[in-house]
């Protein structure tokens, strides 16, 4: 496999399409326009250090200004109610505070397609590509490189970023040698972000729609959302980046101290309440109807937007070649959607020529998409959330539950679950290769186990197992797993440190005796 284009990349970080000239085959060449010079997207551009009274906002705006004839506005996205036929005419503009469609129904951003297509995958690839590594604001962001897929009309003077994205792409050798004998395992670590998940690649495009909502004067006092810990902490940090007041509704009792810290860190007003996320849920839309408090929750269908370009970074990492299986772990589901949304529209502009087989992982103490699923999409019934260390996924009743039946069905999907046990030995074993990951990871991985030994996923095939936050968020989890202190789990692959007298023999004692036994099993 070459190098990743993460690390290679000499393009100018600024291109911005022109002129189309047709090809003598009838597709199109863009010509890319940057400044005051028009050059081919293969020829590196001279690098030119702005002044050191400007900082990065500033420099973009005054490209942005001598360059607007050539920027246009070439491209537009609406929401659209979600899967709606071609028949509908229902539509609605991004700047509209608008969460569900007139028949109740989810919404979904809809891209201007045609007008993507104007550009070939050969375009977007080497655009996506040049702006990758860099500090050019906004497009140091994974999200906002982006950025004509995601919000193509936003200002970037209205961007609340932290250049969240460009995560890595662990190659998980030993433990797929060691535990699954797969040579082709990869772990994409969303964790590794602004404010430890996934969640921050979603946040920064809701909150820089919020900005301009209000610079725009609309009557929008603040955001809010209801959350099991990730989604909170994302929304306050990227609300207090931008100055925007941020109101979260957590479930009293049942998210970890890190998680529970971060939006009281950031300046959120944090609620407490006495009841399970879905109860949270319930009550923040129903705030959110009557006072002026933009909902941030997966409802919302702009979150999406950034969550999906995971899916294209992950083909970017591949130099633009498609896995063969992509893992996600699924609580309100959203997530699941929004990858195979990324895929798709590479797929469909040309990027690549196939999307992969989705997996959505479960609890199954929370595991309403997985019996639905085992039902043969017959019936979705919510389920009453059980106590899982999976706590993000501890959701009953999701919101997006839609979405990822759509998504699942058209990617030739499966959905697989985890016991308590299985997740949190999987963790275990995964952290005992060198890695530190999240139960929600290890739901994931648990799942892949039980897809390798079936037989359904080979032993050569391409996997990327998606990692949606730091494991160093879930350390109590982890402390409890290795002291053995959960009930009615065995802890079986513990590693509690050794007490041992402050004396050299019994030392020499204790470590002969262990390398002894790293020697047997060897």
């Amino acid at each position: 496999m070459a190098s990743s284009p993460f690390f290679h990349s000499s393009l100018t970080p600024k291109p911005r399409p022109s002129v189309i000239r047709p090809r003598g085959n009838g597709r199109y060449l863009p010509i890319i326009k940057c400044s005051s010079s028009t050059f081919d997207p293969s020829t590196p551009a001279a690098k030119h250090r702005r002044p050191a009274v400007e900082n990065i906002r500033e420099e973009a705006r005054r490209l942005r200004s001598a360059d607007v004839a050539a920027a246009g506005q070439q491209f537009s996205a609406k929401y659209v109610p979600f899967n709606a036929g071609p028949d509908s005419s229902e539509s609605y503009s991004l700047d509209e505070v608008v969460y569900r469609s007139r028949s109740g129904g989810l919404l979904d951003v809809e891209h201007d397609m045609q007008a993507l297509k104007r550009f070939d995958g050969e375009y977007w690839r080497a655009l996506f590509d040049s702006r990758v590594g860099k500090t050019t604001w906004p497009y140091g962001s994974g999200v906002w490189s982006k950025k004509e897929w995601v919000l193509p009309e936003i200002d970037s003077d209205d961007i609340v970023s932290a250049f969240e994205g460009n995560s890595n792409l662990f190659w998980a050798e030993r433990f797929g040698k060691q535990f699954l004998g797969m040579n082709d395992l990869w772990v994409k670590h969303c964790g590794i972000s602004h404010t430890g998940s996934f969640k921050d690649l979603g946040m920064t495009v809701l909150v820089s729609q919020v900005n301009r909502l209000r610079k725009m004067n609309r009557p929008v006092v603040g955001v809010g959302c209801a959350s099991t810990g990730d989604t909170s902490a994302a929304l306050s940090a990227y609300c207090a980046s931008a100055g925007i007041p941020s109101i979260v509704f957590l479930p009293a009792n049942r998210i970890s101290i890190a998680q529970l810290v971060q939006p009281i860190a950031n300046g959120a007003f944090v609620l407490s309440i006495d009841t399970d996320f879905d109860g949270c849920m319930k009550l923040i839309r129903e705030v959110t109807s009557e006072l002026p408090i933009y909902l941030a929750n997966s409802l919302n269908s702009l979150r999406l937007e950034g969550q999906k370009t995971a899916a294209i970074e992950i083909l970017q990492q591949f130099d633009w070649e498609v896995p063969d299986w992509v893992i996600v772990p699924g609580g309100n589901l959203g997530n699941i959607y929004a990858f195979y949304k990324g895929f798709k529209m590479c797929h469909e502009l040309g990027l690549v020529d196939r999307i992969p087989r989705l997996v959505c992982a479960q609890a199954a103490n929370a595991n309403p998409l997985y019996q639905y699923y085992k039902s043969g999409w017959a019936e979705f019934k919510p389920v009453k959330a059980n106590s899982t260390f999976a706590s993000a996924i501890q959701i009953g009743d999701p919101v997006s539950i839609d979405r990822a039946e759509f998504a699942l069905k058209n990617s030739n999907g499966i959905v697989e679950e985890a016991t308590e046990e299985e997740l949190m030995d999987a963790m275990a074993n995964a952290d005992s290769t060198g890695m530190f990951i999240c139960p929600h990871t290890g739901v994931a991985l648990a799942a892949l186990i039980k897809l390798r030994n079936s037989g359904v996923i080979g032993p050569t095939d391409r996997t990327v197992v998606v990692s949606t936050a730091h494991g160093l968020k879930f350390t109590q989890s982890k402390v409890d797993y290795h002291s053995k202190k959960i009930p009615d789990l065995a802890c079986r692959f513990a590693n509690p440190p050794v007490e041992v007298k402050a004396d050299f023999g019994a030392v020499i004692d204790v470590l002969k005796k262990h390398l002894s036994s790293k020697t047997q099993k060897h």
